[in-house]
């Protein structure tokens, strides 16, 4: 070969490596940001939900909530029953402490208010310590008024009622009347 030739091919072959470095460079570099890209998407999926998965998540809730809701309410009607008994025992606990302290029941026209408001004689308004309760005379669960009716014989409990859940008179289930005294016998 002569010089110049091989000169040529020294040459060449530098361009050549040079070129295979820079390749290598190239796809080496190319690789590095595939794999940081690969990295950062993995990343990204991370930071949220897809939508297939709110999807999942939101039927579950309903899922719950349609066999939980049902026996929520039931137990909620049934609780109201129950506030409903105690108020009328409550009530029923008033009215002996005032009978004690005046001597007799209040009449039906005078209802249950008598709790709250002193009776009108002077005996029975001297010998009142009311009020007997801390408020006026609370409604029944369902936002109906409690009945009173005064006892009818000598010796009888008076009679205090909630209409229940219908409000009506009678009823059955969570619809019956929650009643306390001698006329519920």
């Amino acid at each position: 070969m002569s010089v110049p030739h091989a000169l040529a091919v020294r040459r060449l072959g530098s361009a050549r490596a040079s070129l295979d470095r820079s390749r290598v460079n190239i796809f080496g570099h190319m690789e590095k940001l595939a794999a940081r890209t690969r990295r950062g998407g993995a990343r990204r999926a991370e930071r949220g939900y897809s939508l297939l998965e709110v999807l999942i998540v939101l039927t579950i809730i309903a899922l719950v909530a349609a066999l939980v809701g049902p026996r929520l309410i039931a137990q909620l009607d049934r609780s109201k029953v129950t506030a409903a008994r105690v108020q009328v025992r409550t009530l029923a606990s008033a009215l002996e402490t005032m009978r004690i302290d005046i001597g007799r029941y209040p009449t039906t026209q005078e209802g249950l208010a008598l709790l709250v408001t002193p009776p009108t004689g002077a005996r029975e308004s001297a010998a009142w310590a009311g009020p007997y309760l801390d408020s006026d005379v609370p409604a029944d669960p369902w936002g109906g008024a409690f009945t009173y009716d005064a006892p009818r014989e000598d010796f009888a409990r008076p009679r205090i009622a909630s209409l229940g859940a219908d409000g009506e008179v009678g009823g059955a289930g969570l619809a019956a009347d929650i009643v306390h005294g001698d006329a519920a016998q």
